[in-house]
Order: structure tokens, then sequence, then C-alpha cells
């Protein structure tokens, strides 16, 4: 007889993913798609939607849960999507209501920085942890914040938004501020400084993945590019650490992805910024589930809030 199962979304600026999971943390079934949100609000759910009939008809019984990490801010009780700057059009979208209309069962949403933090947290580099910040590092910026044994979201549910912090007086504008986090350390705002700081690239000259070849192969534009992000990246850790005086602090997306380029320059700057007794207590460290967290993290909600998860 096949176990229970959920059904996980992991929506992201760039790409969603699809997937049925176990309490366990095995993934069943997947299924990827190109997110494309400027084709709008409409469009991209009705390939959710579609992608999820796909998944589900491939198993053998009805899942118990859906479970969905998504970009914040959100009303996390409600399950209402409030504008996130990598998700245009998406304005005030109950998404909880509108899964739980298709398809019966109940639903989870969380932010998908607190999704990666629990990811990591049960089944990566934060088990045994009573305190840790996971980066998401990716379209945009955002963390998850365990503290004290438990995941923290703050008052309005906004607890995390660590792309907001201002870490230069200037910089990409991204997260409606120039000099933010998010500005220096997304992969949106590296190619707005790369353009900026380089105008002859050209837009594919400019991505991360495109950055990083030229890095790898030698090119002083690129590692200027990467050199600039370090700094403000080194700085938005510094003041993290020093601030939640974490045991750890996992990165994520391109924080794993261009450790070499990016993070280990940033490292320097973070030693010489953070507080002696902060620095000491705290190992930065990539993402241990490496690409499997976007998974394990669409799972993630069902784990905490339905309490679906099988730790044996």
């Amino acid at each position: 007889m096949e176990r229970d199962w959920i059904i996980g979304l992991d929506i992201g600026g760039t790409k969603t993913a699809v997937v049925a999971g176990d309490a366990r943390g095995n993934i069943l079934r997947r299924e990827q798609f190109p997110s494309e949100p400027d084709r709008g609000f409409d469009d991209m759910f009705a390939r959710i939607t579609g992608c999820m009939g796909r998944v589900a008809a491939g198993m053998e019984s009805q899942p118990r849960a859906v479970s969905v990490s998504v970009g914040g801010p959100l009303d996390v009780r409600k399950g209402i999507v409030l504008s996130p700057p990598n998700l245009p059009g998406w304005n005030r979208i109950p998404l909880k209501e509108l899964l739980g209309g298709r398809f019966n069962v109940p639903v989870y949403v969380e932010h998908d920085g607190n999704a990666g933090a629990l990811a990591e947290w049960r089944f990566g580099a934060g088990k045994g942890c009573r305190s840790l910040v996971f980066m998401t590092m990716g379209t945009g910026v955002g963390a998850g914040l365990i503290l004290d044994g438990r995941l923290y979201r703050g008052a309005s549910d906004t607890a995390g938004e660590i792309g907001h912090l201002r870490v230069a007086e200037e910089g990409p504008d991204c997260y409606g501020k120039s000099g933010s986090l998010e500005g220096y350390a997304s992969g949106t705002g590296i190619a707005r400084m790369a353009r900026t700081m380089f105008p002859a690239l050209s837009p594919e000259e400019a991505t991360p993945a495109a950055l990083h070849e030229a890095w790898k192969g030698g090119s002083p534009s690129a590692r200027d590019v990467f050199g600039a992000a370090a700094r403000g990246l080194g700085r938005g850790l510094a003041i993290i650490a020093d601030t939640l005086n974490p045991e750890r602090i996992i990165l994520g997306g391109l924080g794993m992805r261009l450790w070499e380029a990016l993070v280990v320059p940033a490292l320097r700057v973070y030693e010489e910024e953070a507080i002696p007794e902060a620095r000491t207590a705290c190992r930065i460290v990539p993402a241990a589930l490496g690409e499997r967290i976007g998974d394990l993290a669409a799972l993630a909600a069902a784990y905490d809030q339905g309490n679906m998860i099988d730790t044996r």
C-alpha cells in the first residue's frame, strides 16, 4: 500500500517545482517549469494547478495536504501572498483559499525563507542547532529564523525580510531602496550591478551564471562585480550575526553556487565587521541539502503547521 503523501509547491520568481513527498522527506514524484510571472497570476496559477494534477495522477492515493513555499511578504495564517518583489502581479492573492477550493485538502502556506530554514533544521546543516538563520539567495533575498528551537515569524509574519536591510548608501535599486542587501546578494541585484558597472555587458552576459563562468576564466570585470557584491553581502552577514547571535548562518541558492566567487570574499568583510564574540559562536556554511532544498522546503509548511513530519 502506497504511503501517505503531501503535495508540495516551491514557487519562485525563476522556477516553480511541484513535488509529491512523504513525512520522512522522501521525494516520490517531481515536475518543474519556468515561472515566467510576467505572464500574469492567472496564467501562472493555471500552470501550477495543471502540474499539481499531473503529479497527483501518478500517485495511487490522494494527498493528505498541500504545502507551499513562496516568497514573502505573506499573511501565513490566512495564506495570502502580499505582493512579493519577485512575483509581480501577485497582489493579495488568497493562495490558501484558491488551492483549498481546487484540491479539497488542508493547505499550509509558508514564507520560502522560513520553509528553507525548517528544511535545513530538520534534514540539513542546521540539525542539532537551537538558533540558525537560513538565507534564500535567488531572484530576491530573504531569511528564515530558528530561534531558541522554534521558527520565529515576528508580529506581522515579516521576520526575516533581510533583503530590505540597507548595507550601503548607494547600490542597485531592489526591494524598494538602493543599497539594500537584496541589491547586492540577489540574482536581480548582481545583474543590475554588473550592467551599471560595465554598461557594455548584454543582459545575457550580466546574469550571475554568466558572470561566474567569466570569473572562472579570470575576467577582471567579473571579479570586480563579485567584489562589489561581496562587500554588501559581508556587511549584511555581520549585521545578522551581531543582531541575532545564531549558531549558524546557512546560505542557499546563489550562496552555495557562487561560494568561491561571492561568499569567500564576503567572509573577509564579515570578519572585519562582526563582533568577535558573535563571529566565534557562528559558523557560515552552504546549505547541506544542496539543490534538494527547494523540494524539502516545499513540504515544510505541512511538516511544521500540520505536524505531518515523521522524525524516526
